[in-house]
């Protein structure tokens, strides 16, 4: 079986396992992909969902924020502890929780215990997934590092388009008539695969000297992103009441004295949820800034489009994720081409994926103009496949970039900071993208207010073109 590399981290003895094995690599993808997945496979499902819980749409919109907060929330503590307790320990933890919540989530017998499934579910979520990018980084070296970073990324944005694909079928599908649980069951014997496969071919990694828990930083941190993400995504639908205006002005205050913490413990010697000196690393600050305008467009393009074919178009869950089958085929071959594009091309790469994707978006802000609403799923192809070609050479690269020279003792702690990053970002496309199109389509139609937001992406991908001049010009 074919081998990769082990890198030992510093001060620590060598350990057994002399590497990640092809099959150990696959089967953290497939635990990394499970979270990614779920983020979006709610997307098609939210219209039958509501039909069958009487959900409303303050409720379902918890559905979608409640993993999302949750998951975001606890990613940098769910590395911590991985570089604490052992990261196939505690991906094997994550794993085994994530499908009792998935069950949790499944047999919900109203909308209210939906919305605490998820929340559950995200924060095992966030217990699993800085585990799988904590293990390639510290069970991998070299060029070896590189490829499997480069199919952790491409993993990473495959997946959030394979899990509306996914939702529509399993919808549409019916299975013994379970309808829209299916598309948590499912989770259930993927999980149950992942756990045994890695018992068998993931090897043991730790932090050689582990720091203990920054309690004052973990906690300023959850309160930043809570006050700030929970009221983007829930103060439209709740009206914009008081707690929602209070919490974002309070979210500048928290942030500001997280920075405080973190700087200041730094300093002294203590062990920061989030070191500053990570992030002051040109690769790790300039990956994670790219990442914040990328992925709040693309978890809003997903949201957004979602809603618009299944309540615009009135396509069935199954067309509308059969509608993105393109973006996701296209997607996955530009990212196979991403390794050699950037050995050849360096971060241009990334510049010239974020134009093609802008392109992308044009097409389809035109077809939906001009096309609607005689649109079927074979005249929005064109438009998804320019998108999704483009969004292959960007993500997977960015991610191989942040994560390139973060030093393997802080493994699990870059894996988080990354991911929260990520993950924050989507759950703000959805809030901001899904508030203006939900906002625009009441007064304005479904087509006018997607046309607009599609063009208010191009902002997004515009801060991505400038912004990727700013990375390493090779990337290792």
């Amino acid at each position: 079986m074919t081998r990769i590399d082990l890198r030992t981290p510093e001060g620590a003895t060598p350990a057994p396992n002399p590497g990640l094995s092809t099959l150990g690599l696959l089967t953290v993808l497939l635990g990394a992909a499970l979270p990614m997945v779920d983020f979006f496979i709610v997307n098609v499902a939210l219209p039958t969902i509501d039909r069958d819980l009487d959900a409303g749409s303050a409720v379902l919109e918890m559905v979608v924020s409640g993993y999302g907060v949750a998951y975001a929330v606890l990613l940098v503590l769910g590395g911590r502890l991985g570089d604490m307790f052992g990261r196939r320990n505690l991906f094997l933890w994550g794993l085994a929780l994530f499908a009792l919540t998935s069950l949790a989530c499944g047999v919900a017998p109203d909308a209210w215990s939906l919305v605490g499934a998820r929340v559950a579910q995200g924060a095992a979520a966030a217990l699993l997934l800085p585990q799988a990018l904590a293990t390639i980084q510290s069970a991998t070296s070299g060029s070896s590092r590189g490829k499997a970073l480069s199919y952790y990324g491409a993993t990473a944005g495959i997946a959030s388009v394979v899990g509306q694909v996914l939702g529509g079928v399993l919808v549409s599908a019916d299975i013994a008539g379970s309808g829209w649980r299916a598309i948590f069951l499912v989770n259930v014997p993927v999980a149950a695969v992942a756990f045994f496969l890695t018992l068998r071919s993931v090897p043991e990694t730790r932090s050689a000297n582990p720091a203990r828990i920054d309690r004052a930083g973990t906690v300023l941190l959850a309160v930043t992103l809570v006050a700030l993400l929970l009221p983007l995504t829930e103060g439209r639908a709740a009206g914009w009441p008081a707690w929602a205006w209070a919490l974002l002005a309070l979210s500048p205050f928290t942030a500001a004295a997280f920075v405080t913490v973190e700087v200041r413990g730094e300093r002294r010697g203590g062990n920061p949820l989030l070191p500053p000196s990570l992030v002051r690393v040109h690769s790790v600050r300039s990956g994670l800034m790219l990442i914040v305008p990328f992925c709040l467009g693309f978890g809003g393009f997903m949201f957004v489009l979602a809603v618009a074919m299944q309540d615009g178009l009135h396509f069935s869950a199954l067309e509308a994720g059969a509608a993105l089958a393109p973006l996701c085929a296209a997607f996955f071959a530009s990212s196979l081409l991403g390794p050699r594009a950037v050995a050849k091309w360096g971060r241009g790469t990334v510049t010239a994926g974020s134009l093609v994707q802008g392109a992308g978006l044009l097409v389809l802000a035109g077809t939906f103009f001009w096309g609607w609403p005689h649109l079927g799923v074979w005249a929005l192809a064109p438009g998804m496949a320019v998108a999704g070609f483009g969004q292959g050479f960007v993500l997977p690269v960015v991610i191989r970039i942040v994560l390139s020279e973060v030093p393997t003792a802080q493994a699990g702690v870059g894996s988080g900071a990354m991911a929260t990053t990520q993950q924050s970002a989507l759950a703000l496309g959805v809030a901001t993208l899904g508030t203006l199109f939900l906002s625009l389509s009441s007064s304005i139609g479904v087509r006018d207010a997607l046309v607009w937001a599609l063009l208010a992406q191009l902002a997004a991908v515009a801060a991505t073109v400038a912004l990727s001049l700013l990375l390493p010009r090779k990337v290792v």
